[in-house]
This record gives structure tokens, C-alpha cells and sequence, in this order.
């Protein structure tokens, strides 16, 4: 007789809840995304760095609209796990970070993220990754986080080496960009593995 594997994260276990929002240092916070930020995401289509390692469709308002609507369904599906990093002083959304590829039942997900040039510096995305996958495994109860990108992309290997996701390997020819297909760096983070200094937003609110 087989025993069926049980799920790592029972079904329901998102959608029964509303989506969080976190403080972050810095005067940041993460909150999900909302129609009136549809213009911070047609303007990510524009931004060059953004477009080159993240693969943006181009969006118009109207589209733009669309696409929040939809990640705001994708979290009562349990599909991804989708917030807008925004500045405290004026809640203006200047980047996006989320969980994609998301399955509960097999205790994984997979990062993407990008930042507009206004959100940049003072590590807003490394702040980010760290109250993510704290929420995702120590609340959720996933048990893998991964995090890839183009090798030519040392922006992102810094983001996740000090995050505490280990590099794992090569993944040779792995994703099509627009100069062709480049190698991606694949890292890690597991349910256990030690969480850098100040990874746990201690005085923070949530």
C-alpha cells in the first residue's frame, strides 16, 4: 500500500487570509498593489535595466489595471504572493517583489522582483527578499525559496548571496532575453538554514 505524501502547506492556508503588509527599514513598506499604481508598472516597462533582466510586457494603464487585478486573484488561488515596495512618507510604489512559480503542496517558490530608479539604493530589495521569505517560511510553512538570474547580472547574485540563499549552480542556456539565451545562476534558502544579521526586523511592526 502507498501512503500519499501530504501537502507542506494545506490548501486554504493563503487564501483564508488577506495578504499582509510588512514595515521595512528604511521607510519602506510592502503592501499588495493597487489600481492606483497602475502608472508604476507601465513605467517599469520603460525602465532599460528592468526590461533587460526581467522581461516586462509592455502595459498601457488600462492593461496595467488588468494585471493587479489579477495578481490580486492569484493570491486567493494560491498561485503567487505579489507586493508593491512603497515608501512610507508618501505610499508611492517604487518596486515590485513577489513569489512566483508558488506551490504549496511541494513546499516551494521561486523570487522576482525589480526596483524603479527612485526605489533604488539603501537596500530596499535585499530588505524585501529577507521579510519574504520569513513570511513564507516561518508563516506560510514553505519549505525552498530559489532565486535566479543571468549570470550577467551581479546586482541580483549580491541580493541573494546576502540574503543567505546558496548558490547552488549553473543553469547553462537557461532563459531567453533579448541579446539570446544566458546562463542563470540558481541559488537557494530552505526552512532552517541561518538568517543573516538583521533579518528579523526586531522593532518593526508588522
Amino acid at each position: 500500500m502507498i501512503t500519499p505524501i501530504p501537502p507542506v502547506v494545506p490548501p486554504g492556508r493563503m487564501a483564508r487570509q488577506q495578504q499582509p503588509s510588512f514595515v521595512l527599514p528604511g521607510g519602506r513598506e510592502l503592501r499588495p498593489w493597487r489600481e492606483s499604481d497602475a502608472n508604476v508598472l507601465v513605467a517599469s516597462c520603460l525602465d532599460p535595466d528592468i526590461v533587460r533582466w526581467n522581461r516586462p510586457e509592455a502595459l498601457t494603464p488600462d492593461t496595467a489595471r488588468e494585471k493587479i487585478a489579477r495578481w490580486g486573484q492569484r493570491w486567493t488561488e494560491e498561485a503567487a504572493a505579489i507586493w508593491a515596495i512603497s515608501r512610507r512618507e508618501d505610499d508611492q510604489a517604487v518596486g515590485l517583489i513577489g513569489l512566483g512559480d508558488l506551490d504549496l503542496r511541494g513546499g516551494s517558490a521561486e523570487f522576482l522582483y525589480w526596483l524603479l530608479p527612485s526605489g533604488r539604493g539603501g537596500g530596499a530589495v535585499l530588505d524585501a527578499t529577507l521579510r519574504v521569505s520569513r513570511w513564507a517560511l516561518e508563516e506560510l510553512g514553505l519549505h525552498r525559496l530559489r532565486i535566479s538570474h543571468s549570470v550577467g547580472n551581479p546586482a541580483s547574485c549580491r541580493v541573494a548571496q546576502r540574503a543567505g540563499f546558496a548558490l547552488e549552480g549553473t543553469m547553462r542556456s537557461a532563459l531567453l532575453h533579448a541579446d539570446g539565451w544566458h546562463d542563470e545562476h540558481l541559488h537557494a534558502r530552505v526552512a532552517g538554514d541561518p538568517w543573516p544579521d538583521g533579518a528579523d526586523f526586531n522593532g518593526l511592526p508588522y
